[in-house]
């Protein structure tokens, strides 16, 4: 899981780029930014979902 995880966030970065970049060349600057703020976001969660594992891992291991 440690290096897919960073493979899937690196996926997402450079997809956001991309679309933004493309986006800005048309002259479409607020997709871009909402696009890479949807990105943004994306990330977000996941990392908050492995947070949220990590203490249920943790209360599951230091409970009596």
């Amino acid at each position: 899981m440690g290096v897919e995880i960073i493979f899937k966030i690196a996926a997402i970065g450079i997809l956001t780029a991309i679309v933004g970049q493309i986006l800005k060349q048309t002259g479409k600057d607020e997709i871009a930014t909402l696009a890479t703020l949807a990105g943004i976001i994306i990330v977000l969660v996941m990392i908050l979902n492995m947070i949220g594992d990590l203490f249920t891992t943790l209360k599951t291991i230091f409970s009596f």
